[in-house]
Protein backbone atom coordinates (compact mmCIF):
# COMPACT_ATOMS: atom_id res chain seq x y z
CA UNK A 1 0.00 0.00 0.00
CA UNK A 2 1.39 3.42 -0.67
CA UNK A 3 1.63 6.13 2.01
CA UNK A 4 -0.75 8.99 2.43
CA UNK A 5 0.35 12.54 1.32
CA UNK A 6 -1.08 16.05 2.43
CA UNK A 7 -4.38 16.73 -0.07
CA UNK A 8 -5.37 13.32 -0.90
CA UNK A 9 -8.50 11.17 -0.24
CA UNK A 10 -7.38 8.52 2.90
CA UNK A 11 -8.63 5.05 1.47
CA UNK A 12 -11.19 3.30 3.17
CA UNK A 13 -9.45 0.82 5.34
CA UNK A 14 -11.49 -1.67 7.73
CA UNK A 15 -10.09 -1.76 11.04
CA UNK A 16 -11.04 -3.36 13.90
CA UNK A 17 -12.37 -0.97 17.09
CA UNK A 18 -13.24 -0.83 21.08
CA UNK A 19 -16.89 -1.61 21.41
CA UNK A 20 -16.95 -4.38 19.39
CA UNK A 21 -16.85 -2.30 15.85
CA UNK A 22 -15.33 -2.35 12.65
CA UNK A 23 -14.55 1.08 11.62
CA UNK A 24 -14.21 2.94 8.25
CA UNK A 25 -12.79 6.48 7.58
CA UNK A 26 -15.95 6.80 5.20
CA UNK A 27 -17.96 5.80 8.52
CA UNK A 28 -17.25 9.63 9.60
CA UNK A 29 -17.48 11.69 6.41
CA UNK A 30 -19.26 15.00 7.82
CA UNK A 31 -16.79 15.46 10.16
CA UNK A 32 -13.29 16.03 10.74
CA UNK A 33 -11.10 13.29 12.27
CA UNK A 34 -8.29 13.84 14.40
CA UNK A 35 -6.34 10.26 13.94
CA UNK A 36 -3.68 10.02 16.90
CA UNK A 37 -0.76 7.19 16.45
CA UNK A 38 0.93 6.24 19.81
CA UNK A 39 3.27 3.25 20.58
CA UNK A 40 1.39 1.70 23.58
CA UNK A 41 -1.59 0.97 25.94
CA UNK A 42 -0.70 1.87 29.35
CA UNK A 43 2.61 3.45 28.99
CA UNK A 44 3.26 7.28 30.94
CA UNK A 45 3.09 9.29 27.69
CA UNK A 46 0.38 7.70 25.89
CA UNK A 47 -1.86 7.53 28.72
CA UNK A 48 -0.94 11.23 28.97
CA UNK A 49 -1.40 11.95 25.01
CA UNK A 50 -4.71 9.64 25.64
CA UNK A 51 -6.33 11.55 28.81
CA UNK A 52 -5.33 15.03 27.19
CA UNK A 53 -7.66 14.37 24.15
CA UNK A 54 -10.44 13.21 26.36
CA UNK A 55 -9.87 15.91 29.02
CA UNK A 56 -10.76 18.15 25.34
CA UNK A 57 -13.61 16.69 24.00
CA UNK A 58 -15.95 18.75 24.46
CA UNK A 59 -13.71 21.00 22.24
CA UNK A 60 -13.45 18.36 19.40
CA UNK A 61 -16.82 17.56 19.34
CA UNK A 62 -17.63 21.76 19.12
CA UNK A 63 -15.57 21.87 16.11
CA UNK A 64 -17.48 18.91 14.22
CA UNK A 65 -14.58 16.79 14.96
CA UNK A 66 -14.17 12.85 16.00
CA UNK A 67 -11.00 11.62 18.02
CA UNK A 68 -10.16 8.14 17.01
CA UNK A 69 -6.11 6.69 18.67
CA UNK A 70 -4.22 4.02 16.91
CA UNK A 71 -1.73 1.64 18.12
CA UNK A 72 -0.62 -2.00 17.29
CA UNK A 73 -1.98 -3.20 20.52
CA UNK A 74 -5.26 -5.86 20.50
CA UNK A 75 -8.59 -4.62 20.76
CA UNK A 76 -8.58 -6.40 23.97
CA UNK A 77 -5.73 -4.66 25.67
CA UNK A 78 -7.27 -1.10 24.14
CA UNK A 79 -11.14 -1.85 25.60
CA UNK A 80 -8.81 -2.07 29.14
CA UNK A 81 -6.82 1.05 28.64
CA UNK A 82 -10.40 2.75 26.91
CA UNK A 83 -12.13 1.68 29.73
CA UNK A 84 -9.58 2.95 32.92
CA UNK A 85 -8.97 5.95 31.07
CA UNK A 86 -12.70 6.87 30.61
CA UNK A 87 -11.52 7.31 27.27
CA UNK A 88 -14.90 8.82 25.35
CA UNK A 89 -13.39 7.61 22.15
CA UNK A 90 -12.31 4.72 19.83
CA UNK A 91 -8.91 3.15 19.77
CA UNK A 92 -8.25 1.18 17.14
CA UNK A 93 -6.12 -1.86 17.02
CA UNK A 94 -3.82 -2.15 14.16
CA UNK A 95 -1.62 -4.97 14.74
CA UNK A 96 -0.72 -5.93 11.26
CA UNK A 97 0.32 -1.94 10.49
CA UNK A 98 -1.86 -1.34 7.87
CA UNK A 99 -2.84 2.33 9.02
CA UNK A 100 0.69 2.61 10.67
CA UNK A 101 2.31 1.83 7.33
CA UNK A 102 -0.12 3.74 5.26
CA UNK A 103 0.63 7.28 7.51
CA UNK A 104 4.25 6.22 7.76
CA UNK A 105 4.49 5.86 11.64
CA UNK A 106 6.52 2.90 11.72
CA UNK A 107 10.10 3.99 12.73
CA UNK A 108 13.45 2.70 14.13
CA UNK A 109 13.32 4.16 17.63
CA UNK A 110 16.50 4.01 20.60
CA UNK A 111 15.10 1.96 23.56
CA UNK A 112 17.19 1.06 26.38
CA UNK A 113 20.26 1.79 24.09
CA UNK A 114 18.38 -1.49 21.48
CA UNK A 115 17.27 0.06 17.48
CA UNK A 116 13.64 -1.28 17.89
CA UNK A 117 10.62 -0.95 15.46
CA UNK A 118 8.08 1.16 16.91
CA UNK A 119 5.09 4.21 16.43
CA UNK A 120 6.53 7.58 15.97
CA UNK A 121 3.82 9.72 18.21
CA UNK A 122 1.82 11.47 15.37
CA UNK A 123 -1.36 12.91 14.45
CA UNK A 124 -3.54 13.42 11.50
CA UNK A 125 -6.32 15.63 10.29
CA UNK A 126 -9.08 14.38 7.70
CA UNK A 127 -11.67 16.77 6.70
CA UNK A 128 -15.72 16.39 5.87
CA UNK A 129 -14.57 14.80 2.55
CA UNK A 130 -12.03 12.10 3.60
CA UNK A 131 -8.99 14.39 2.69
CA UNK A 132 -5.70 14.40 4.59
CA UNK A 133 -5.38 18.33 5.65
CA UNK A 134 -2.83 18.15 8.69
CA UNK A 135 0.11 15.99 9.95
CA UNK A 136 1.62 16.54 12.93
CA UNK A 137 4.93 14.22 13.59
CA UNK A 138 7.21 13.53 16.44
CA UNK A 139 4.84 15.57 18.59
CA UNK A 140 5.16 16.57 22.20
CA UNK A 141 2.34 15.24 23.81
CA UNK A 142 2.07 18.66 26.15
CA UNK A 143 1.17 20.93 23.16
CA UNK A 144 -0.62 18.15 20.91
CA UNK A 145 -3.77 18.61 21.63
CA UNK A 146 -3.92 22.48 21.67
CA UNK A 147 -2.39 22.64 18.08
CA UNK A 148 -4.79 20.54 16.54
CA UNK A 149 -7.33 22.32 18.24
CA UNK A 150 -6.23 25.92 16.99
CA UNK A 151 -6.39 23.82 13.29
CA UNK A 152 -9.43 22.95 13.71
CA UNK A 153 -10.66 26.37 14.96
CA UNK A 154 -9.02 27.56 11.62
CA UNK A 155 -11.11 25.75 9.11
CA UNK A 156 -14.37 25.57 7.97
CA UNK A 157 -16.98 23.74 10.27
Amino acid sequence: MTQIALDQAVPDIEISSTGEKTIKFSDYRGKYLVVYFYPKDNTPGCTQEGQSFRDNIDQFTALNAIVLGVSRDSVKVHEGFKCKQQFPFDLLADQDETLCQLFDVIKMKNMYGKEVRGIERSTFLIDPQGLLVREWRKVKVKELCQDVLKALSELPS
